[in-house]
C-alpha cells in the first residue's frame, strides 16, 4: 500500500484489489494515452474494472487500444469492452473470432448483454460458455437500454433473470442503468425507485451485482443503504476518487454514515 496523505487521520479500510466486493467499474469513452496514464496514476488502486463504452473500440487505432489494455493491466485493472458490441458480433456471428481478437489484445473480461437485441436463452448460455472456455471473466446485464423496452420488465423478472444468468456460471451481473442513470432501479429522472432495489437486494446477494450508478445521488443511496463494499458501475473517469471519498465516508453526504 503506498503511504498517503495525512496518515494519522483514521479512515475505514477496503479489501485490496483484486476485490470481490466494492468493485468500481469505470467507464472509458475516449480517452487517450495521456489520460489513462494520468487516470492510473491519481487513482488507479480505487478502479477493478475499466469498460470501454458501447462500440468506442471499434472506432480506435489498434496500436493506441493495445497500450491503453496495457497500462491498465500493468496497473492490476480488469478490462472489458460494452455489452454493445458484442451484440454486434452476436448478431454477425462473429462472436468466436470477437473473442480471439480480445485475446489477442489482453481482455480479461466479456460482458454479454441483450440490452438492443433480443437473445433466447440457449443462444446467451452459448455465449457465456465460449467466453468461460476461453478463460474470460464473465459478466452479463439485465436490463434494456430504451426506456420504453426497460419500463416493461417488472422487478420480479429482473430478480428471475438476475438469477439465471448467476445459475449459467457468469461472475457477475449488471443492472443496467445506462450513461444517464435513467433506466432500471432508477426513475427517467434518475432518482432511485427505492422499491425495486429492495426487492432485488432481498431476493439475490448483492455481492453478485454491479449497480450502474453514474449520478453521485445514486452512488450515495447505494452507499448507504447497501454499504460501502456496494459494487458500482457506469463511474466517470472523473469520478473515481469521489466515489472512493464517499466509500470512506470523507464526504459530507457519507462523513460518520460508514
Amino acid at each position: 500500500m503506498k503511504i498517503k496523505n495525512f496518515e494519522k487521520l483514521i479512515v475505514p479500510e477496503r479489501e485490496p484489489k483484486p476485490r470481490s466486493k466494492g468493485i468500481t467499474m469505470v467507464l472509458d469513452k475516449n480517452l487517450g494515452l495521456r489520460g489513462i496514464r494520468d487516470l492510473v496514476e491519481t487513482a488507479g488502486e480505487y478502479i477493478d474494472i475499466m469498460k470501454f463504452g458501447w462500440g468506442t473500440t471499434r472506432m480506435l487505432p489498434k496500436r493506441l487500444l493495445k497500450s491503453k489494455i496495457r497500462i491498465l493491466r500493468d496497473n492490476e485493472i480488469e478490462v472489458c469492452n460494452g455489452g454493445t458490441l458484442t451484440e454486434f458480433a452476436f448478431l454477425q456471428g462473429k462472436f468466436k473470432d470477437y473473442l480471439g481478437e480480445m485475446a489477442t489484445m489482453g481482455y480479461t473480461v466479456v460482458e454479454i448483454s441483450d440490452g438492443t437485441i433480443n437473445m433466447g436463452y440457449e443462444e446467451r448460455l452459448e455465449l457465456i460458455t465460449q467466453a468461460k472456455e476461453q478463460g474470460f471473466k464473465v459478466v452479463t446485464e439485465v436490463g434494456k437500454k430504451s426506456p420504453s423496452e426497460d419500463s416493461k420488465l417488472t422487478v420480479q423478472k429482473r430478480v428471475e433473470l438476475i438469477k439465471r444468468d448467476l445459475k449459467m456460471g457468469v461472475d457477475k451481473v449488471v443492472l443496467e442503468a445506462r450513461e444517464s442513470g435513467t433506466v432500471g432501479i432508477f426513475d427517467n429522472r434518475g432518482e432511485v425507485v427505492i422499491p425495486r432495489v429492495l426487492s432485488i437486494i432481498k431476493s439475490v446477494n448483492v455481492n453478485d451485482l454491479i449497480f450502474e450508478a453514474p449520478k453521485k445521488k445514486q452512488q450515495v443511496y447505494l452507499i448507504l443503504n447497501i454499504g460501502p463494499n456496494v459494487n458500482l458501475g457506469n463511474i466517470s473517469p472523473l469520478d473515481v476518487i469521489s466515489v472512493e471519498t464517499l466509500r470512506r465516508g470523507l464526504r459530507g453526504d457519507t462523513f460518520g454514515k460508514v
